[in-house]
């Protein structure tokens, strides 16, 4: 975003025409972007027809901008894509608020997704999860092996875990966990991927079989 106060008087009450051409500037818009951004330019029903099955038609909604954000000493204009009166007035003007107290601070953790691979019939516990995480390097390898791409972007796996659940429906299983940083990805392609590929390794070292290999919705 541009360097700019997000503070812009009178915005709510300019034309649609006028409103767009000031954010286009703040914002540095070429020409072609500022079409996308009126409607001019987007997905034709000729384009969606190859994404989706039966494809019908396209769908839009209003896109407006949140002013008055001040986010880590920075302004920023905030995006925001909703069909309900007073939600863009809302934000921006807690916003406004919030901006009276230098504005907003935010941080965010690693950006680590966890994914699980569950393991029945294990004989011995103890033994197989010693057994994993003896292998826990090579794991992590076989793993980076698979997305050279986000590797390469700082991202990876991170660890190898194991958790025991002794007690449930389908009897004791235990459930080996891969640590893996996704950067901006939302990570289930990836980390699918990598929980389907570390599989037969996973039952050669444990003697269990494995069932549910898929990404956690847990992301702590």
């Amino acid at each position: 975003m541009a360097s700019a106060t997000s503070r812009i008087p009178g915005l709510y009450n300019s034309p649609l025409v006028e409103r767009a051409t000031q954010v286009a500037q703040w914002a540095g818009l070429s020409p072609d972007e500022q079409a996308v951004l009126q409607g001019m330019m987007g997905l034709k029903p000729e384009q969606a027809d190859l994404m989706i099955e039966n494809v019908v038609g396209t769908y839009a909604l209003p896109m407006g901008v949140a002013a008055n954000f001040r986010i880590n000493g920075r302004d920023y204009l905030v995006p925001m894509v909703v069909e309900e009166p007073s939600v863009v007035a809302g934000a921006s003007h807690a916003a406004k608020l919030l901006r009276e107290a230098r504005g907003i601070s935010a941080s965010s953790s690693e950006p680590v997704m966890i994914g699980q691979i569950q393991v029945l019939g294990v004989e011995d516990p103890a033994a197989a999860e010693a057994a994993v995480l003896s292998a826990k390097a090579g794991l992590m390898a076989q793993a980076d092996e698979l997305d050279p791409v986000v590797v390469e972007l700082g991202g990876g796996a991170r660890d190898v875990r194991v958790r025991h659940l002794p007690d449930t429906e389908a009897d004791p299983m235990m459930v080996v966990e891969l640590l893996y940083d996704c950067r901006d990805a939302m990570g289930a392609n990836t980390v699918n991927t990598a929980c389907e590929a570390l599989t037969p390794r996973i039952e050669q070292l444990t003697g269990g079989r494995v069932n549910l290999r898929i990404l956690s919705n847990l992301a702590d």
